[in-house]
């Protein structure tokens, strides 16, 4: 993922799902409010039901593509040299590991939802979802590639972002009817999304910060104040997406509450005012 396509790549996947995640949310709170349920997907509507599985056949092809660049495009089909894992590629197998966990999910969910022989609970497929999501977290925590300085604060603060995809992803099994939390989760993910492609843009693309350049595969600073500068300014990357993020749900939440709102969601926000 050292480059600006190995971030682009999964960014678009994760942005793309955060945002119909966060919409879906909003939609069907606003709709029904109280027969509101927290899910892990959401289905889409029409389309007389053909794309109602479109968020998971996304995440299934996405992944599998992705798993395929990393383990085999990426080494060149050298997987092995001298009998043991090329050791010149060790990341890519990593990052493969990852890939692999939000294959299964995808799959899984898919038989779980289109066919008989795995018919889980909403809960438990959160469960799973969040299994990936440790994979996710533990891969960026302890890289073979140990990224260090501004390199390394922007997959800290990615690293903080995927805990918070764990967390809202767990507490949707054990909070199913919670608006907040199926909403949080939904953020999540989004955020994640635009997080990796704020690091593509940042370390591989134009706007590396001043003082630093790319040399060969890694980020160097001229000095510890040009780095100190380039995390003060991740910080307030962060925070932009954060509030931009912020603004578009309360439009989406206002959007949907006009076009779909269910009489029920007038009713509930006056009584809980009372």
């Amino acid at each position: 993922m050292g480059s600006f396509k190995g971030h682009a790549l999964p960014g678009t996947l994760f942005l793309v799902v955060g945002l119909w995640h966060v919409w879906s949310c909003v939609f069907r709170h606003v709709s029904n409010p109280k027969a509101f349920q927290v899910r892990v997907w959401n289905p889409v509507p029409g389309f007389e039901g053909r794309l109602k599985h479109l968020e998971l056949y996304v995440i299934t092809v996405g992944a599998f593509i992705d798993l395929c660049i990393e383990l085999l495009y990426s080494p060149h089909l050298k997987l092995f040299v001298n009998g043991v894992l090329n050791p010149a590629h060790m990341n890519d197998f990593e990052h493969s590991g990852m890939l692999l966990m939000f294959f299964i999910f995808g799959l899984v969910t898919l038989l779980s939802e289109k066919t008989s022989f795995l018919p889980l609970p909403e809960g438990a497929l959160c469960l799973i979802a969040a299994t990936a999501f440790c994979a996710e977290y533990l891969l960026f925590y302890f890289h073979s590639t140990t990224h260090k300085g501004l390199e390394g604060y922007y997959h800290l603060l990615l690293v903080l972002l995927i805990g918070l995809c764990i967390a809202s992803t767990v507490a949707g099994a054990l909070l199913p009817t919670s608006f907040p939390v199926d909403l949080c989760s939904g953020m999540a993910i989004t955020l994640q999304g635009l997080w990796f492609y704020q690091t593509a843009f940042t370390l591989y693309g134009p706007s590396m910060p001043d003082g630093c350049q790319l040399k060969g595969s890694n980020i160097v600073c001229s000095s510890g104040e040009s780095e100190a500068r380039g995390e003060y300014l991740a910080n307030f990357q962060l925070f932009s997406l954060i509030l931009g993020l912020l603004a578009l749900v309360v439009g989406c939440y206002s959007f949907a509450a006009r076009q779909f709102g269910h009489p029920e969601l007038t009713s509930l926000h006056g009584s809980q005012e009372e």
